[in-house]
């Protein structure tokens, strides 16, 4: 009886996220991509209000990345998935990508937030790109690295040289989850 009902809730998580689907994913590439860029641009925003000295960081780092992310939990399982991109300040080139998620652990809920990965090497930046990246645990805000505490004030260092900023609706996350996340590249977008 309890492994039919475990069932039952994972083919609903799967239909819920499959329905969470962005309404512009039938449309044809250079719209994926033009509302990738727009959502980009939006949690930008949001962030420079939350944490203005996150724009000197975005702007003197070798590159970043901007996720827009929609999670579910239901009972023991969960998971969620995402799309953003990533740009290469040097060369301006955009990669666009994909992140999905899985949670294990009790709860119910449905989760929205954003993440902006700031690069400050090349290499760091390429690594995310091409091999993807996985992250899983979790880190809290970090005031300082290196010398650098005001341009990455409200981040979380989750390896030398890679900063992450959490948003939620309520603005600034102060402790970064992401638990079986994977971000990589979209193979129907690149």
């Amino acid at each position: 009886m309890f492994g039919k009902f475990v069932v039952s809730v994972v083919v609903a998580l799967g239909l819920a996220l499959a329905g969470s689907t962005p309404s512009f994913a039938k449309n044809n590439k250079e719209e994926q991509r033009a509302e990738v860029r727009k959502t980009s641009q939006k949690i930008l925003g949001q962030l420079y209000r939350v944490s203005p000295s996150a724009k000197g960081a975005v702007a003197s780092a070798a590159g970043y990345a901007v996720f827009s992310n929609f999670g579910i939990k239901i009972l023991f399982a969960g998971g969620g998935t995402g799309s953003g991109m990533a740009v290469n300040n040097a060369t301006k080139k955009e990669v666009f990508m994909k992140m999905v998620e899985v949670q294990a652990g009790l709860g119910l809920g449905v989760k929205k937030f954003r993440v902006v990965f700031i690069f400050e090497t090349e290499s760091a930046l390429n690594e995310f790109v091409n091999s993807g990246w996985e992250f899983g645990g979790q880190a809290t805000a970090a005031a300082s690295y290196d010398g650098k505490g005001g341009a990455y004030q409200g981040a979380a260092s989750v390896m030398p040289g890679v900063w992450v900023y959490q948003l939620t609706d309520e603005g600034l996350a102060l402790e970064l989850t992401g638990k079986g996340t994977k971000y990589y590249k979209n193979d129907e977008l690149n």
